[in-house]
């Protein structure tokens, strides 16, 4: 295995927003427009994937499993909205997690938040 590489770095909060190791790239915290609807968050969390994704040439196509975090699990049907339009027909696996967020903004910040493991061919 080659040496494991650390992505998007925040000292802050002491973590890793990507590390590739072993072929896979492991991505976390994944959010996007905060506060703003559903779909918006959700939209805003795989844009900030495909951000990620980017720095090691992948594209949503790579992603092979999901861990979605939701406040409000009755939202998936609005997630599956969005992957349909943004994975088109590449789904990976995936489970979604009903969970409360210890977030700045309370029941109107955070909504939903995506980790993932993507794929890294040589």
């Amino acid at each position: 295995m080659k040496e494991i590489e650390r992505l998007d770095v925040h000292e802050q909060w002491a973590h890793a927003g990507m590390i590739k190791a072993g072929g896979f790239c492991f991505l976390s915290y994944c959010v996007g427009n905060i506060g703003g609807s559903i779909e918006q968050q959700i939209n805003g969390a795989f844009d900030e994937m495909e951000k990620r994704l980017a720095m090691a040439g992948l594209t949503l196509e790579n992603v092979v499993q999901m861990d979605c975090l939701f406040r409000d699990i009755w939202n998936i049907p609005v997630m599956e909205k969005v992957i349909k339009e943004r994975f088109k027909g590449k789904y990976p696996v995936r489970k979604s997690i009903q969970t409360e967020f210890a977030h700045a903004g309370g029941e109107n910040g955070l909504q939903f938040q995506a980790d993932a493991v993507a794929y890294c061919p040589k």
